[in-house]
């Protein structure tokens, strides 16, 4: 998931459609900020901080001033960083106001961030009642509230990405992948033929096979829960899945043919979208991605994508990017308030998304821009960690009917069995502890088709029984049982 808020960082950089940002706020504790009144936010936010921070802040803050008498200033923190430095924030009991959401699920059950479970009915009502469901139950813990969601993209697919200057220049027909990586086999074996030195299928070490299910825990860990499991979810261990079994297999093939990276096992070798180093690749997409518009505005060139998995509502959806609320703030309400504003208020949203407007951007109608030749990289925010994306302006290039198409996805997205449920690890801490130890030796060489499954799969599923793993089956399902009854 990191490598695809690296590409909508890329695609709002580029001149995206949607550029994806994070609004923030500084000060010290809450104190005057030299008007009598006016409360100062201190707020967190990841990334890297815009070059004309001063210019986008300054507007910013007056129509925040005018609206909720508060002003904000964003302390950013890069993503090299942003682990130790969050880890040490919430460890002090330091009074910050706003976050972006560091660790949410382990962090909240610890008490570091405020219960926002009345607060944002109270105080963010307005922007609460436009989220759909998926946010608020994909977030609750314990029945509590903790965060306030960017709404954005609403449910995930993983997709099969093409370099469409390869697709054209060899006239290859993609038309028949469609829902497994088998389907893409005698694509990649043509232009394999073509271009041997150029990566077919571009995967490195942290590559993790993809198939209709959802992950209770991420993919580095083996529990999944498979899609078609709607009224009793079954925690299962996909290494012992004869469906993900055979994934395997299909890409085990591939790295014999050489259709995968000889090193994929260990490379972490970058391929980036506007080079002509790979033909096809696994993304991520969503709805406010507008099909392959932001890959192909981040690429500079177009890209063309096939489906791999189903449209997902999910738990790691719903928390992609979460703004939180610090337990030790003084300013609990306003702070609330300013994430209810920033979600709300078009105005200051797309100036801090866009940039500065006649500077960056300039309107085209009601709810389209146009992008200016001031407007380049890190001038402006991101838009996936900033503020509802259904409030930003769209570039001229998508129609209405993109955006109705949009919506109605959203409508329609299948919801994950498991959408909200949060797995407590107290009783098995030792035995996750075994098998994430397993998963590290093992993961990297079978996804990427390095080794032979057939011979390595019994293997690794032994070493994965000694570590404990049904031990953690066993309470996680328990635990997921109890959490099904409750929400009947």
């Amino acid at each position: 998931m990191k490598a695809w808020k690296k590409v909508l960082g890329i695609a709002a950089i580029s001149g995206m459609t949607l550029g994806l940002a994070a609004c923030g706020s500084s000060s010290d504790k809450g104190k005057d900020s030299g008007d009598k009144g006016t409360v100062s936010l201190k707020m967190y936010q990841v990334g890297d901080k815009p070059e004309n921070y001063d210019k986008l802040m300054e507007i910013a803050n007056k129509r925040i001033k005018e609206k909720i008498n508060a002003t904000v200033d964003i302390q950013y923190v890069g993503w090299g960083d942003w682990d130790k430095k969050m880890s040490a924030v919430i460890a002090s009991g330091e009074a910050y106001d706003v976050s972006f959401a560091f660790q949410y699920v382990p962090n909240a059950q610890k008490g570091a961030f405020a219960d926002l479970t009345e607060l944002s009915e109270k105080y963010a009502k307005d922007y609460m009642d436009q989220l759909p469901e998926m946010y608020v139950k994909g977030n609750k813990i314990d029945g509590k509230l903790y965060a306030i969601p960017v709404y954005g993209n609403a449910w995930a697919q993983q997709m099969l990405t093409f370099n469409q200057s390869f697709v054209e220049k060899y006239d290859l027909d993609i038309s028949k992948v469609d829902g497994s990586y088998e389907s893409a086999t005698e694509v990649l074996r043509q232009f394999h033929e073509k271009e041997p030195n150029i990566a077919a299928f571009a995967i490195g070490q942290s590559f993790k096979a993809s198939y209709n299910a959802d992950y209770p825990l991420g993919k580095d860990y083996p529990f999944a829960v498979k899609l078609d499991d709607e009224k009793n979810p079954k925690i299962i261990n996909r290494y012992e899945d004869p469906e993900f079994q055979d994934i395997l297999k299909t890409l085990h093939g591939w790295y014999k043919e050489g259709l995968i990276p000889s090193d994929a096992a260990t490379s972490t070798t970058d391929y980036p979208l506007d080079k002509d180093t790979w033909f096809m690749r696994e993304e991520t997409q969503g709805p406010v991605d507008y099909g392959d518009t932001i890959l192909t505005n981040a690429a500079g060139r177009p890209l063309v994508s096939r489906p791999l998995t189903e449209q997902l509502e999910s738990t790691s959806q719903a928390q992609m990017a979460n703004f939180v609320v610090g337990n030790a703030s003084k300013n609990k309400e306003k702070a609330v308030e300013f994430l209810n504003l920033l979600n709300t208020d078009a105005e200051l949203l797309n100036g801090l998304v866009y940039g500065v407007e006649g500077e960056q951007w300039e309107k085209v109608g009601d709810d389209k821009l146009k992008l200016l030749d001031g407007y380049q990289p890190n001038t402006h925010m991101a838009a996936w960690n900033t503020g509802n994306n259904m409030i930003l302006y769209t570039q001229e290039s998508i129609t209405d009917e993109q955006i109705k198409e949009r919506d109605e996805s959203i409508e329609n997205a299948k919801v994950s069995p498991i959408l909200g449920f949060q797995f407590v690890t107290d009783k098995v801490k030792t035995q996750m502890t075994n098998v994430i130890n397993v998963m590290n030796r093992y993961a990297a060489s079978l996804n990427t088709g390095t080794v032979d499954p057939e011979k390595n799969i019994d293997e690794l599923n032994n070493e994965l029984e000694k570590a404990g793993i049904k031990e953690v089956m066993t309470e996680m399902q328990s635990q997921l049982d109890a959490f099904v009854k409750e929400n009947k």
